[in-house]
């Protein structure tokens, strides 16, 4: 008996769908293959495949996709494929277009060159749009596709006959070039931001530990991949690593950072018995752990699993030029068949009859479509490049219009996600600086990141630290030692009583007070007495607040979602005006807020910036990243704030609207002249000459109003 073939899993992007039925169709397809399991989304126009690699190939996949009809390739070739394309369209109707626009290169026989020079681009560039409207035409339906491969044709056709048989100058070969490279382009775009999707994943799986030091029964130690870790061993983390896998603390005290994955600000203290979870960092001392979960069953890997459960579930908008083609293609190909028969039996010559037809389709010609949604989109998002917004692709736009809640999370979007020194409450008789110098100069021996937040603070308060002897650290209570003379104690209250030292009546209620804000406090005392407190906690970025009170005036309603205890969220949400808080969110959870929100029938936009977020980012309408953060999040939203200052998620949906509204006015003023020109055209009154020039107006309209964009202002210029 043969060892079983490992299943392989691929996503196959699908081209030719017009319908849900198609996706029955291909996935009855691929399920007849021997050893594969597939099911076809025709939202995403995807078939997620499952299959035994010893049996079948993804060659194969692909064949019996085209058996059914339609067109698959694996998932990196498409873009290259289009890079290609584009390239070479380009390369090819730069000249075409110089010609026809500038009398003064057109040489005798010039239209001989550009035919020779359009001909590729429209035949072979333009294949894609091509095909695409021939298996959308055997379904009995029209697109975009239909739109682009009828009037690239029918301009191109036009011109071939006007150059080899009637010796005519009236050419349109840089129609049928140009259009063909610019939607292309458009298309290569789309497909970039596409694949993007997968680099969620593939980031993700990057955060966990490549190998782990696995403890033997006699206490030895050996470096092993993770692949190999199994539940039940047992394997040992040093400060400064990644803990391998889920597990349980068995030996060793130690202060774990888990933010990367919990949202919580600061590093948990983890003792035997304790529950770890892989891709923590330690931050603390040595520890021995037993894992409990492996491989797939990690809150790692289930994050990766929410995240793709995500992205394969937002559905795309449907292009707004797609409706309008449904209904436009039909009437130009019948009004145009009319006006051939018209004429002919009106007495008209052959020659004549054509030329009206032919206007009729050049006049359709879906330049100023073609043009209306990439040009608009390009100086739209070029726009937001310069100020720091990323938007990746068109369907974003369409979320932004209809957002009407907005999910913030809470450590490292609204707070800048490091621990740092708020206060120094001294106790009666005590000086402030002495105890910022004493207690700063004892934590620059910690590696605590409270430790680290009191040190940095006091160097930069008193300059230079004194040292300290003796040094000791109490895991997950406190540390002391010798500094200047004086036996320091810093920690918890229960610490400094084992010390003697308790705390007076007036610090216990200014300790209570900062703890219901949910911030941490650390005691100090020395000679016999209890010094004062030091009060430490995530600060919230300086433009929060501003940042909520303009989403707000968008007509968004904030929510803060978060990791951290209710205490410290109540605190935050307060300081910059939110009024709905949900704390105490696991992963999974966030994502589920999310979901009910949505099922509320709320549209919902969420800005995060840890991989604790990328599910929830990717479960949103709409998606916006903190660029400070991780690329797990980065890669799981619709939109990246570089800056890293929430004040610019304002700017954004600004941006985003007003590029949409843009996409809108230049389809509904193509399409209106379209309509105007279209029967005059029939009529005989517009000649295919008079026609190009025209639709060349027509899509200098569009490119004029796209460039409009360019002098989009952010609020915090224009205000």
């Amino acid at each position: 008996m043969s060892a079983p073939t490992a299943t392989r899993h691929v996503d196959l992007p699908i081209e030719g769908m017009t319908c849900a039925s198609c996706a029955v169709r291909i996935e009855r397809s691929l399920n007849t293959l021997d050893g594969v399991e597939a099911t076809v989304n025709y939202a995403t126009e995807r078939a997620t495949v499952s299959f035994d690699g010893g049996r079948v190939t993804p060659g194969e996949l692909i064949a019996a996709i085209e058996a059914a009809g339609y067109a698959a390739r694996l998932p990196a070739s498409k873009q290259d494929e289009l890079r290609r394309r584009v390239v070479i369209a380009a390369a090819l109707s730069a000249p075409v277009l110089a010609l026809a626009m500038v009398p003064a290169l057109q040489f005798e026989g010039w239209q001989w060159l550009s035919l020779a020079l359009a001909t590729p681009v429209v035949l072979w560039a333009g294949f894609p749009f091509h095909r695409a409207a021939w298996r959308n035409l055997r379904h009995g339906a029209t697109t975009m596709d239909t739109l682009v491969s009828l009037g690239t044709l029918a301009a191109w056709a036009w011109s071939v006959v006007a150059v080899c048989f009637l010796d005519s100058g009236e050419t349109y070969f840089e129609v049928a070039a140009v259009v063909t490279t610019f939607i292309l382009l458009g298309r290569f775009f789309e497909a970039r931001a596409r694949q993007r999707s997968g680099a969620a994943l593939r980031a993700l799986l990057e955060l966990g530990a490549k190998d782990v030091a696995l403890l033997g029964e006699d206490g030895s130690e050996r470096r092993i991949p993770i692949g190999e870790l199994r539940v039940g061993d047992r394997f040992v983390v040093r400060p400064g690593e990644k803990v391998a896998t889920d597990g349980i603390v068995e030996e060793g005290h130690s202060a774990v950072d888990q933010a990367l994955l919990t949202g919580e600000s600061t590093p948990v203290e983890k003792r035997p018995g304790d529950a770890v979870v892989g891709a923590a960092i330690n931050a603390g001392g040595r520890i021995v752990v037993r894992a409990t979960k492996v491989g797939g069953d990690t809150a790692l890997a289930q994050i990766g699993r929410l995240v793709s459960a995500a992205q394969a579930g937002k559905a795309p908008i449907q292009r707004l030029a797609d409706r309008i083609s449904a209904i436009f293609v039909p009437i130009v190909l019948v009004l145009s068949a009319g006006t051939l028969g018209f004429w002919l039996l009106d007495g008209a010559s052959a020659g004549e009859a054509f030329t009206a037809a032919v206007a009729v389709l050049i006049i359709a010609c879906p330049c100023a479509l073609g043009l209306a949604t990439p040009t608009a989109l390009l100086v739209g998002t070029g726009r937001g490049a310069q100020l720091g917004i990323l938007i990746k692709g068109p369907e974003v736009l369409e979320s932004t219009r209809r957002v009407d809640t907005i999910v913030l999370d809470k450590t490292g979007t609204v707070t800048t996600g490091r621990m740092e020194l708020r206060a120094v409450i001294p106790a009666a008789a005590s000086d402030r600086g002495e105890l910022l110098k004493l207690v700063g100069g004892l934590e620059y021996a910690s590696e605590h990141p409270v430790g680290r937040a009191i040190s940095d603070a006091a160097r930069r308060a008193c300059g230079e630290l004194p040292a300290v002897t003796s040094f000791q650290s109490h895991a997950g209570v406190g540390v002391e030692g010798v500094v200047e003379g004086h036996d320091v104690v810093a920690g918890r209250p229960s610490l400094l009583a084992e010390r003697g030292l308790h705390i007076p009546d007036e610090l216990a209620a200014a300790r209570a007070d900062a703890q219901d804000r949910g911030e941490t406090v650390v005691a100090a005392g020395w000679d016999g007495a209890v010094r004062g407190l030091l009060v430490v906690a995530d600060a919230v970025r300086p433009s929060s607040a501003a940042a909520v009170a303009r989403l707000t005036a968008l007509g968004l309603r904030p929510l803060l979602l978060t990791g951290d205890n209710a205490q410290t969220a109540a605190a935050v949400a307060a300081e910059v005006g939110i009024d709905e808080v949900v704390a105490d969110v696991l992963p999974a959870g966030k994502a589920e807020v999310i979901r009910r929100l949505q099922d509320e029938g709320r549209v919902v936009a969420m800005a995060g910036d840890g991989v604790n977020d990328a599910p929830a980012l990717a479960q949103a309408d709409l998606g916006l990243a903190i660029g400070s953060g991780t690329d797990v999040a980065i890669e799981a939203s619709d939109i990246t704030l570089v800056s890293g200052d929430l004040l610019a998620s304002a700017d954004a949906i600004r941006l985003s609207r007003r590029t949409l509204a843009t996409i809108k006015g230049n389809l509904f003023w193509a399409f209106g002249y379209n309509v105007a020109a279209l029967p005059l055209a029939a009529a005989g009154y517009l000649n295919p000459l008079i026609a190009g020039a025209a639709m060349a107006g027509s899509s200098l309209f569009v490119v004029a109003n796209s460039l409009r964009l360019r002098r989009f202002q952010p609020l915090r210029e224009a205000s």
